[in-house]
């Protein structure tokens, strides 16, 4: 008797979106809180700084869309064109990718024949997705989305970038390098445990290493503006 299978919760259907929205997110506050602190460091004006930040988040944020909308454009034309010459294939030789499926299923332990029946059976229900399945690793019905993924990691970018921005906002004078450093340190330290605790990693550890580039980033970067030491 064949039971209803039971739901059961996995995440490796959340790496896409996941990738693109916790590297937008790190890369948003990580350079424009690295920007304000270089920035500020060089003893400019908080308007300068402010006007600083809103034109690193403005040109991040494009900069993330469009890298990440070619990247993942290539990717999908890459299967695209594997799918279309796979359709070619099955149209003129079935019987050979019938024998081509069943040897794949074969090598993942299956005896011959049940191997053989498999492969008619999928073959005969959905051939094109049997293969770019099980052949190319590429499921049909869940190809890369370039549009998606730059719209994603461009919102991304800036709500991470809107963290230090607002610390510029809300900080006087004499606190603001402070207030901003604090304050985006421990965004990262939220975004690298929720996306460790989403993707179900250490929590923990994913918070460490996120902060620790953060602030390695963001040191470097005022040490750079301090050897200036000129108000911009």
């Amino acid at each position: 008797m064949i039971r209803a299978p039971r739901k059961e919760m996995h995440r490796s259907h959340r790496s896409g979106w996941l990738r693109a929205a916790v590297l937008g997110a790190n890369d948003g506050v990580v350079s424009t809180a690295s920007l304000i602190a270089g920035v500020a460091a060089a003893h400019a004006t908080p308007q300068v700084v402010l006007l600083t930040g809103v034109a690193g988040l403005v040109a991040g944020a494009m900069s993330m869309a469009a890298g990440e909308y070619v990247s993942v454009h290539s990717q999908a034309d890459t299967e695209r064109a594997d799918i279309e010459q796979e359709r070619r294939e099955q149209e003129s030789d079935p019987v050979h990718e019938m024998s081509e499926l069943a040897a794949i299923y074969v090598g993942r332990g299956l005896d011959p024949v049940t191997a053989d029946e498999v492969a008619r059976q999928l073959m005969k229900r959905d051939a094109l997705q049997a293969h770019a399945r099980d052949e190319l690793g590429i499921p049909v019905d869940g190809q890369a989305r370039p549009l998606q993924a730059a719209l994603t990691s461009a919102l991304a970018f800036a709500a991470g970038a809107g963290i230090p921005l607002l610390a510029v906002v809300l900080a006087t004078e004499d606190t603001m390098t402070t207030v901003v450093t604090v304050s985006s340190l421990v965004s990262l330290m939220l975004l690298g445990a929720v996306a460790a605790r989403v993707g179900g990693a250490s929590p923990l550890r994913g918070a460490l290493r996120v902060t620790f580039w953060g602030a390695a980033a963001m040191a470097l970067t005022a040490l750079v503006g301090s050897w200036f030491g000129v108000a911009v």
